[in-house]
């Protein structure tokens, strides 16, 4: 992530939504190339991992899809938001590769500059996708390619902390439950709960949970849902249940944080499984509670594999072959253990998921329930929509403002940028 390894890369799988003009860091797994390199028997591919190179499980995989459509695939790899930015050039230069993997929220920007085929265009069959994490890459109502997995938010907890604070984990169903929780914790002499709240994507990433939680929505910033969902968050460091270091907290020190075994939970993702396995003290998971009960939605991370418009379409039909072998039930298996852990986006690829490795079952429910930041046809304007809100919650946290009077100036100026 908004990067983490990936999918252990916190501002990478949050951070594309923000297209940063910098000098493109890319890497090859075989000798490079651009869109410009196309020839029949060569199809070339784009994805955010630079971390994984030629000998990497992941590229072995990217090569045998090739081999199995009968063609070399040369892939190269960038830095999520420089792979945005030079796809941008690319289109504009006309060389763009047959395929590109991008983190969801850069799928609206890319459709919008009219260079990715729909998959109605590319005949590829979504019908088996869960439609909340195909909704991350639908704009106007058509659908952009296709998410190869997907990751997102949900509570991790100390068991031991909370066996000695009297907590029982699965009596957390709500935010008033979960702040009694808290309390039980930094009573007993713990420490309460960290997460994210860095003036950056990934402070709305860790939000939105909450925020939508509480029944808000991104075009209303400074709804009474919405400003509840922040008075939550003030009012845990208000009573010490949050320490002071979450305002500046990235999901990495956040998870550094609650890996010194003080704190009761941390707001965390899919990506930290391994980790958690790891601890030196055993751990568990649970939903984000919603307000008033039930699971929360937590926003989707994860990259969809996407078909940019070529010049010449018959090159079309193998890259729908090496796509479809991309997106089976068993590709997406594959995707998910070697990034530990993509949650598959179809029912059947979450059952093999789940044959392999039961443990990952909270994992795959919090997916089920989790929701596109670019959904409900905001595009584009979600960028816009969330350095607002981020905006508000680091005012609010940090004491300057209220939490009313932060997103009251959070809506304003998302009017201004997105029109009202």
């Amino acid at each position: 992530m908004i990067s983490l390894p990936a999918p252990v890369r916190a501002a990478g799988v949050l951070g594309a939504a923000l297209l940063v003009m910098t000098a493109p860091a890319a890497c090859s797994s075989n000798t490079g190339g651009t869109g410009g390199d196309q020839s029949s028997d060569t199809y070339t591919w784009w994805d955010p991992y630079p971390q994984h190179d030629k000998s990497s499980d992941w590229a072995k995989r990217v090569t045998a899809c090739g081999d199995e459509a009968g063609v070399t695939i040369k892939r190269t790899a960038y830095d999520t938001s420089a792979l945005t930015n030079q796809a941008l050039l690319a289109a504009q230069e006309g060389t763009s590769p047959d395929v590109i993997l991008l983190d969801n929220p850069a799928v609206s920007t890319l459709a919008d500059s009219g260079m990715l085929t729909t998959t109605d265009e590319f005949g590829l069959d979504t019908s088996g996708i869960d439609e909340n994490l195909l909704a991350a890459g639908v704009v106007d109502d058509k659908a952009y390619g296709i998410p190869i997995g997907a990751n997102t938010l949900a509570l991790y907890y100390n068991e031991d902390v909370l066996d000695d604070a009297g907590v029982d984990p699965a009596s957390v169903e709500d935010w008033e439950s979960l702040t009694a929780a808290l309390e039980k914790a930094t009573d007993a002499g713990h420490k309460g709960i960290t997460f994210a709240g860095t003036n950056t994507e990934e402070g709305s990433f860790q939000f939105l949970p909450w925020f939508w939680g509480a029944g808000a929505e991104l075009r209303d910033l400074d709804s009474a849902q919405a400003v509840s969902a922040l008075e939550l968050w003030t009012g845990w460091l208000e009573e010490g249940y949050a320490p002071d270091s979450v305002i500046n907290n990235s999901q990495n020190t956040t998870w550094e944080e609650f890996l010194t075994g003080d704190f009761a939970f941390a707001v965390n993702g899919t990506w930290q499984v391994n980790s958690a396995a790891e601890a030196g003290f055993p751990t568990g998971v649970v939903q984000i509670p919603g307000k008033d009960g039930g699971a929360a939605p937590a926003p989707t991370g994860g990259e969809f594999i996407t078909a940019p418009v070529q010049d010449d379409t018959s090159r079309y039909d193998v890259t729908k072959k090496i796509v479809e072998c991309m997106t089976t039930p068993a590709g997406m298996v594959e995707t998910a253990t070697t990034f530990a852990y993509y949650i598959p986006p179809t029912q059947a690829g979450q059952e093999k998921l789940l044959a392999k490795n039961a443990g990952l079952k909270p994992w795959t429910e919090a997916v089920r329930s989790a929701r596109g930041r670019t959904s409900d046809n905001l595009g584009t304007d979600y960028p816009k929509i969330s350095e607002q809100l981020w905006t508000a919650v680091q005012k609010a946290l940090s004491g300057s403002m209220s939490p009313e009077d932060a997103l009251r100036e959070a809506q304003s100026a998302a009017e201004d940028e997105v029109g009202g």
